[in-house]
């Protein structure tokens, strides 16, 4: 099946060989290296939006799932009409040139113009930065410079572009519209989602490592969100008796996502991919607990206190376990000995 429709040689013939460089660097600006640390920072940082940068995060995850099964589907191969031919250019960018403008793997939809457009509309519609147009229309703006890139470096046709703009928008839609049925816990559904459309992709593309290690991002962010919710609930109780329900509800769910992620850890080789997964997962949890128990206050006490009784049972144990505490004992226990010894024969004597 061919989607082109002659599109490359008019839009290819003015880019000069000099401008190869930057137009492969504009389109890193949807890969994914960028649009991860872009989230990752946006969550740990904004903590007044913690929430919102969670419900990004699990749309990135869903994503990046969403493709990945699409590609599968289809299966359509690249136009493998690049921009420039490598050896044309000076060898020292030629390493940079082959990183960001080549692509491999399948070529339909487009997986750079999906992703921007959930990563960025999101953070249009949710960030408060600016005034809500100007973040639509700066996003709108990043999206169509990605999804030109990506035509114009020759590794995706204008109909895939097109596709994976609209797969993007379709999914928000539908996205936000299951986020209206639920008042709270926004972050719980954001994640739940990217674990179902995980799911499906790693029955439709097969056990492949990317794709586990994206379940386990999926199954690990959601049980990091577990315990950030639980806690903040039992950090705005007065009485922990109060949070029984929450405790168990946040309990269950935790433990439903960690305990997969703890297993394929445990029981599989240490370089295998369920392994793989699994750690990466577990490390994703951590990335979702630590910036929140680092920014509230309450939580700040609590460590503060566990770390403080930690090391006084630490030093305590070091004391009891030493050569000389020991010495000491054993020195008093014989003095002791005898002086009971010497008292039981004035007693009976």
């Amino acid at each position: 099946m061919s989607r082109g429709i002659g599109e490359f040689g008019p839009i290819q013939d003015v880019i000069p060989e000099w401008a190869a460089v930057l137009v492969a660097l504009v389109t890193q600006l949807g890969d994914v290296w960028f649009l991860s640390l872009l989230v990752g920072a946006i969550y740990w940082f904004d903590s007044a939006n913690r929430e919102d940068a969670a419900v990004i995060m699990g749309w990135t995850f869903a994503g990046l799932a969403l493709i990945s099964t699409l590609k599968h589907v289809f299966a359509l191969p690249r136009p493998g009409q690049p921009l420039v031919r490598i050896e044309t250019l000076p060898w020292v960018i030629q390493p940079l040139y082959e990183s960001t403008a080549m692509a491999s793997g399948y070529g339909f939809p487009s997986g750079h113009a999906l992703m921007t457009t959930i990563v960025y509309l999101s953070l249009a519609r949710r960030l408060s930065i600016s005034t809500r147009r100007r973040r639509f229309v700066g996003a709108a703006l990043l999206v169509a410079a990605v999804c030109v890139s990506r035509v114009v470096l020759g590794v995706h046709y204008l109909v895939d572009v097109t596709a994976g703009v609209a797969v993007g928008v379709a999914f928000l839609a539908v996205a936000e519209r299951l986020l209206t049925r639920f008042s709270t816990d926004h972050g719980t559904v954001a994640f739940g989602l990217a674990i179902a459309i995980s799911a499906i992709n790693l029955i439709v593309g097969g056990i492949d490592a990317d794709d586990i290690s994206l379940l386990g991002a999926s199954l690990g962010a959601l049980g990091g969100w577990q315990l950030v919710v639980l806690g903040q609930r039992l950090f705005a109780v007065d009485r922990p008796s109060k949070a029984v329900r929450p405790l168990l509800r946040r309990g269950v769910l935790a433990a439903g996502a960690l305990i997969p992620l703890l297993i394929a850890v445990d029981e599989f080789h240490l370089f295998s991919r369920p392994a793989r997964g699994g750690a990466f997962g577990l490390v994703l949890a951590l990335f979702v607990t630590i910036p929140v128990l680092r920014h509230s206050d309450r939580a700040t006490r609590v460590w503060t206190a566990l770390v403080f009784w930690a090391t006084m049972a630490i030093h305590g144990l070091r004391v009891l376990l030493s050569p000389s505490t020991w010495r000491r004992a054993t020195t008093l226990g014989r003095r002791y000995t005898v002086r009971v010894h010497r008292w039981i024969r004035m007693r009976l004597g």
